[in-house]
Formats: structure tokens, C-alpha cells, sequence
């Protein structure tokens, strides 16, 4: 079930999501270090994380899934966001050459109908960054972030939620080691959290950060062929002798 769009610009309103935006940004940026003359997608809450993408990419735009709810963004331009089924994107098939998917996989209620629908808008080669609950974090058990609402995933999980929607994953990190605690003094220390747990490859972080690539083409499955019983014709019944 998706967060009220109220509920989302609230968070990141907040110290706890200003830390928030500013370390999945950092991830978010590493992934997709240029975007020069490229398309880029934002699905789900996306904007938190686009800005840095306006200025570079060719064409920057935000697309919030209707039961979501749509803000204006960005606040003083014209705007970029719209408002739409995220089963059904008003794009054309292969027209974006990136995709960030954040507060989305883990909120609809058909995540791998939503990525068939990624995949169809996506260009031959594009990216998909999905940005996705860790089901083994301290994050997820918290309901005042919108990453404890849902259904968080694990990293098997999401391999092969990509892999069916014909997404194959080449890339993949994790942010948010900091505990999700109001505490100005802890929110001072997120980034040293952000560079222990990052080293030391710690299995808590509070998302998965997953870059995917588009497969071009469906692998055929293999199927036995099904044996069809020959027909029986009636054979030759001799006549019985009569008298």
C-alpha cells in the first residue's frame, strides 16, 4: 500500500530525511555518475533524488503512482511531475534511457507487473536503480519512515524479481547504516556510520541500492513435446457365416 505523497514530502522535511536524501543521493549518484544527453525517469518518490540530474541529463522527469498522490516538482520551474497508474506510464515504449525507483517495488501491490512496465519505457540498454527496503535492517521494523512501510525485501529477493521481469543485475551497493533515530548528535555522526559500514560490508543497511540493465531478448523455454495418441480406426470384422 503506497504512503500518502503528504506523508513522503513530510519525512524528508524532517532532520532524520534531510540525512536520508543526502546519503541515498550520494549512492544514488555513484551509480549513475553521468547522465550527459541521457533521459532519466524518476517512479514512485524519486524527486528527493533527481535533482542533481536536471542540469545534466537531456530530458529529467518524475512520474508518481496515482494511488501515491502528486506534489509539484520542481518548486519554482515549470513543473516535471505527473500523475499516473504506475501499471500503465504515459511514455512511449523504449524512450527513457534511466529509471530510479525508489518507495515504489516495496509499496504496489504487483511489483513485477511494475517492472515489465519499466522495461517496456526503457531503451535498449538503459538502467534501471531501484532503491528498496533491506528486510534484515533496523529500518524496516520502524513505521515512522516510509522504508518500515511495506514489504521489504532481501537481496535474493530482489535478484529474482529482476531476473523474471528480464532485468539482469550488474550492480549493487547499500545505504543507510545509521540507525533511524531522531538524535542530532547521531544524525552528526551518519556519515562516519555510512564509511564502517560500507567498508566492512555490514548486512544492515536500511536499503538495497540495485543497478539493473535491460535483456533484450526473452529466453525461449525449453517444453516436451506432448505425444498424441494415434487415432484407432475400426479394423475388418469378418461377416458371420449365415445358414
Amino acid at each position: 500500500m503506497f504512503l500518502d505523497v503528504v506523508d513522503l514530502r513530510s519525512f524528508y522535511a524532517q532532520p532524520l530525511g534531510v540525512v536520508t536524501r543526502r546519503l541515498i543521493g550520494r549512492a544514488v549518484r555513484a551509480r549513475f555518475d553521468d547522465v550527459r544527453g541521457l533521459s532519466v525517469l524518476g517512479l514512485g518518490y524519486a524527486t528527493p533524488y533527481l535533482g542533481v540530474f536536471r542540469e545534466e541529463a537531456e530530458r529529467c522527469i518524475a512520474v508518481m503512482p496515482a494511488a501515491q498522490g502528486v506534489v509539484r516538482w520542481p518548486s519554482a520551474a515549470p513543473t516535471l511531475a505527473a500523475l499516473s497508474d504506475e501499471m500503465e506510464l504515459p511514455l512511449p515504449n523504449s524512450s527513457m534511457d534511466r529509471v530510479v525507483a525508489v518507495h515504489l517495488l516495496e509499496m504496489t501491490p504487483d511489483a513485477a507487473g511494475v517492472l515489465r512496465e519499466v522495461w517496456r519505457v526503457l531503451a535498449p540498454g538503459g538502467r534501471l536503480l531501484a532503491i528498496v527496503p533491506n528486510r534484515r535492517s533496523v529500518w524496516s521494523r520502524f513505521d515512522t519512515t516510509p522504508f518500515g512501510n511495506g514489504s521489504p525485501f532481501s537481496r535474493g529477493q530482489v535478484v529474482r524479481l529482476l531476473r523474471e521481469a528480464l532485468f539482469t543485475p550488474v550492480g549493487w551497493g547499500e545505504a543507510l547504516y545509521v540507525p533511524p533515530i531522531s538524535s542530532k548528535w547521531l544524525l552528526r555522526t551518519a556519515i562516519p556510520w555510512e564509511r564502517v559500514g560500507g567498508r566492512l560490508s555490514l548486512p544492515f543497511a536500511g536499503v538495497h541500492v540495485v543497478e539493473a540493465t535491460k535483456q533484450l531478448y526473452r529466453p525461449a523455454p525449453l517444453r516436451r513435446a506432448r505425444l498424441v495418441a494415434p487415432s484407432l480406426e475400426p479394423g475388418f470384422v469378418p461377416a458371420l457365416p449365415t445358414g
